[in-house]
């Protein structure tokens, strides 16, 4: 029998999961239902279903969970009102996959997980980084004990100007609604090092503005004066712009459907009302020692990553360039919305003590989907043969969890210049939590 699905939120991201549920996964998944506030979009979405199902006004959530006897909801909401689905979804009968972060405070994850613990249902959160293979291979080292016993690690990511530039642009640029970049986007970060170090965060020390974007484009001699880019004078030649009727997915699920609820998907990326930062520090010490220096640079000319795990026989070493550099006729386009193929590379590198350093191979990568990952994680996640995961790979609300607890104490501690505990934090966590592993 097939597991009846229903998804919330149909924005962008949601078409990854229309797909593999009515496609890749169709044999053991269906698609019953749509919901979201905005009726245009879920048009939008229906429209290109390969049979259009019922759809439902996000008001209407629990109704439709019990009308189309939904087995598992699919929760792709702005992440300020995840927990409301994600709770009522769970006390209707229902499991849920949800999009990361799971939440974006410590109050919203306690209840997601007193929900979990009342009704014995599932939440899984989507860490498709998680299944990288360039990920799985630093989590087989480092778990091998090869490097020896992990004393620190360095993590560096960096957001080209195309792609950090679109956090500025919507709804994300209000740290009320996203929890700033250190809950949306590195929470995939910090559940990697837990995941990668099996252990927890004890303590976050950061520090953290907004030095580009906003009030910074008039300082560095970008800003231009415009409120949104579509129909503003202003915003024609401006590489930090975005032309919403320049593609037909961002015109049909955004500009066409503003009359329905008022947003607008391309504001100034320079203007007023910003309240998320665009450069961040973060310094964390780990249950068992280990320490962590983290930064994210929201605005760099290439996207990509490097983290160096210092141990106690040798070094590993992980580079990876998404993104060499950002062309000027790519610059005001969205990632992924018709955007020229990546251009970079990657890197995997074991340094032993008393020996030269020798490169790994990693198979299975892909120049697509976060490295092949999205369509590794829809596998294991949708399909119920899935085989055995000795990586421990799923993501639980434990999980997501656990991945919030140095976005959270960030934010407490560049709002009050002090390092934070995290079992302050109550996010629902035991005090004993055990392992990072799911």
């Amino acid at each position: 029998m097939k597991l009846r699905y229903a998804i919330v939120g149909t924005g962008s991201r949601a078409e990854m999961f229309a797909r593999a549920l009515t496609a890749e996964h169709r044999d053991t998944c269906e698609l019953v239902a749509l919901a979201d506030p905005n009726p245009v979009r879920l048009a939008v979405h229906n429209a290109r279903l390969p049979a259009p199902v019922p759809t439902y006004a996000a008001a209407d959530f629990t109704e439709m969970l019990a009308k189309e006897r939904v087995d598992v909801a699919v929760v792709t909401t702005v992440d300020r009102v995840h927990d409301e689905y994600i709770v009522a979804a769970l006390e209707a009968g229902c499991d849920v996959l949800t999009e990361k972060p799971m939440t974006v405070d410590a109050p919203r994850s306690k209840r997601i997980l007193d929900a979990v613990r009342r009704t014995g249902r599932s939440v899984k959160v989507t860490f498709n980084y998680r299944y990288n293979p360039l990920h799985e291979a630093v989590k087989r080292v480092v778990a091998s004990g090869e490097i020896g016993e992990v004393g620190s690690v360095h993590f560096e990511w960096l957001l080209d100007v195309r792609h950090g530039a679109d956090y500025f642009r919507r709804w994300h640029r209000d740290k009320a609604d996203s929890g700033g970049l250190l809950v949306h986007k590195s929470g995939h970060h910090f559940d990697l090092v837990n995941w990668w170090l099996d252990d927890l965060p004890a303590e976050v020390y950061a520090s953290g503005r907004l030095f580009f974007y906003g009030g910074g484009g008039a300082r560095h001699g970008y800003a231009r004066d415009y409120e949104r880019a579509h129909g503003a004078a202003a915003a024609a030649d401006d590489p930090f712009a975005i032309a919403l009727d320049g593609d037909p997915t961002l015109k049909a699920l955004y500009l066409d459907a503003e009359a329905a609820d008022g947003y607008q998907r391309d504001r100034n990326v320079f203007g007023p009302g910003i309240t998320i930062e665009d450069d961040l520090a973060v310094l964390v010490r780990y249950g068992r020692g280990a320490t962590m220096t983290y930064h994210l640079t929201a605005y760099a000319p290439w996207e990509g990553y490097r983290v160096m795990f210092n141990g106690s026989r040798g070094r590993l070493e992980l580079e990876v360039v998404e993104s060499d550099h950002v062309a000027p006729a790519a610059a005001s386009t969205v990632k992924g919305f018709g955007t020229p193929a990546e251009q970079g590379y990657r890197s995997l590198r074991v340094h032993p003590f008393w020996a030269p350093p020798r490169d790994l191979a990693v198979t299975g990568y892909e120049r697509k989907g976060h490295g092949g990952a999205d369509g590794r994680m829809l596998a294991d996640l949708l399909d119920p043969h899935a085989p055995a995961d000795p990586l421990g790979r799923t993501a639980d609300a434990e999980a997501g969890a656990r991945a919030l607890l140095v976005g959270l104490a960030a934010n407490e501690s560049i709002a009050t210049g002090r390092p934070i505990a995290t079992h302050t934090l109550d996010a629902g966590l035991a005090e004993d939590h055990g392992t990072a592993n799911a």
